[in-house]
């Protein structure tokens, strides 16, 4: 992918994610607003935007074997990766992040009234997330593994209920919105996730637990946004394509 002011965000972080890096340094979102420029990204942010397009080749230009290409992997490979490592994460995170808030809002509330509102926060964000995962895991991703066997089998794929899978895509990246947006609230209440320096051990390793939970959801918003969405959003217009003239699934 050739690099410039006018190149997407989220195309460029899919393409490469160790651009995602760069991209953190300078606090612009490339998950729930990678569809912008880097030109549009820098317009309300006081960035170089040349020196911003040197760091960003430098970090293309690092060679990483280990590097995961999740461009190259098989749709449902990704969708079931998204699931059993996203997904579980969130679930296994909140459990522990939420008693050390309450314990934190509890000790340290009066001094820090903060607390109580990225607590709320968080709160309010567990249980939504739990909410949208269960809908990818149960209506979204089946759909996608459906489609990855219609057309290796080259079968005729039946009308899912929500007519095409871009209306549930929309949903979920509506949501993705509403979290990204919880999350820049959270990280500017807490300093950046950086604790005060009356903090005791647990406020350390709450804050510390947030900003690695904001790390892996920017990820996670990113593998879907960026990659798993657009080419489930490709595959199904292919296998419309190849399906008879005459055959209109969104209109069954």
């Amino acid at each position: 992918m050739k690099l410039s002011k006018d190149t997407p965000i989220g195309e460029l972080v899919a393409a490469n994610y160790r651009t995602a890096t760069v991209f953190k340094k300078h606090k612009i979102d490339f998950c729930c607003q990678g569809g912008r420029t880097i030109r549009e990204a820098v317009e309300q942010k006081e960035i170089d935007i040349n020196l911003l397009l040197k760091e960003l080749d430098e970090a293309i230009q690092i060679k990483d074997t280990s590097a995961n290409n999740y461009q190259s992997w098989p749709l449902g490979l990704l969708a079931d990766y998204i699931e059993k490592v996203h997904h579980r994460y969130v679930e296994k995170r909140t459990q522990e992040i939420v008693p050390f808030l309450n314990k934190l809002c509890r000790v340290h509330g009066d001094r820090h009234p903060e607390l109580h509102e990225i607590t709320d926060l968080f709160t309010k964000s567990a249980g939504d997330l739990a909410q949208h995962m269960k809908k990818e895991e149960l209506i979204l991703f089946p759909f996608i593994h459906k489609m990855v066997r219609t057309q290796n089998l080259r079968e005729k794929l039946h009308p899912p209920h929500f007519k095409t899978i871009e209306n549930p895509i929309a949903m979920m990246m509506h949501e993705h919105d509403a979290e990204g947006e919880r999350f820049r609230k959270i990280a500017e209440l807490s300093n950046n996730y950086n604790p005060p320096a009356d903090a005791c051990n647990t406020y350390r390793v709450t804050f510390a637990l947030l900003k690695e939970f904001e790390d892996d959801l920017h990820l996670h918003i990113h593998l879907e946004n960026n990659i798993l969405f657009p080419r489930a959003m490709d595959m199904e217009n292919n296998i419309e394509k190849a399906q008879p003239e005459g055959t209109d699934r969104r209109d069954n």
